[in-house]
């Protein structure tokens, strides 16, 4: 399984944060990525802890024949589509899209990503939500179990589940603005 982390906490084109996660994985499919699963929405304070808004943060189980590197870059592509500018460490955003597991793979992200993630067994935004739609799954490194990772997270996390949002991927972002086209690959 390849696992996408999704979140926003400040508003785009599309409206909320939701809107905006959902666009992306419309966007994500417009590219030939098909969303097999996704988790409920969940919101949670930023980390480190700051004065910025909550993120709107939830986990996609995609299929594509991409390889890790090339999804990756796919997902900065989505990022800049949508209004993701790369200042400063932690700053707020209007989506952001992580690779947090390629079907299991390890890498320390010399010859592509850094795989699995490296800050995801720690984090409740991304531990939660992929325990609702991969319960099965183990780190690639440790060994760990979803249910297991879950119950070593640190304290102090702030996340809640979400009420249900429209359609599949919570759809309000179609009634705002289109999706924007990506650039090229050749371009960006």
């Amino acid at each position: 399984m390849i696992l996408i982390g999704i979140g926003a906490n400040i508003p785009s084109v599309f409206g909320t944060p939701r809107a905006t996660c959902g666009a992306a994985l419309a966007a994500l499919g417009r590219a030939g990525v098909k969303v097999s699963a996704c988790s409920s929405w969940w919101r949670s304070a930023p980390m480190p802890a700051s004065d910025q808004p909550w993120f709107v943060n939830a986990v996609a189980g995609v299929e594509t024949d991409l390889g890790p590197a090339k999804i990756l870059a796919l997902l900065l592509r989505i990022e800049r589509a949508f209004g993701r500018t790369r200042t400063v460490a932690n700053a707020d955003r209007t989506l952001d899209l992580d690779l947090l597991d390629y079907r299991g793979q390890v890498s320390n992200g010399a010859d592509g990503p850094s795989l699995p993630h490296p800050r995801m067994a720690g984090r409740a935004f991304v531990i939660l939500p992929l325990l609702e739609i991969a319960p099965h799954w183990r780190h690639p490194v440790s060994g760990l179990s979803a249910e297991r990772l879950a119950g070593s997270l640190p304290p102090g996390q702030a996340v809640l589940r979400m009420p249900p949002a429209q359609g599949l991927f919570g759809t309000e972002w179609e009634q705002e603005s289109p999706l924007p086209e990506l650039a090229d690959e050749r371009s960006g």
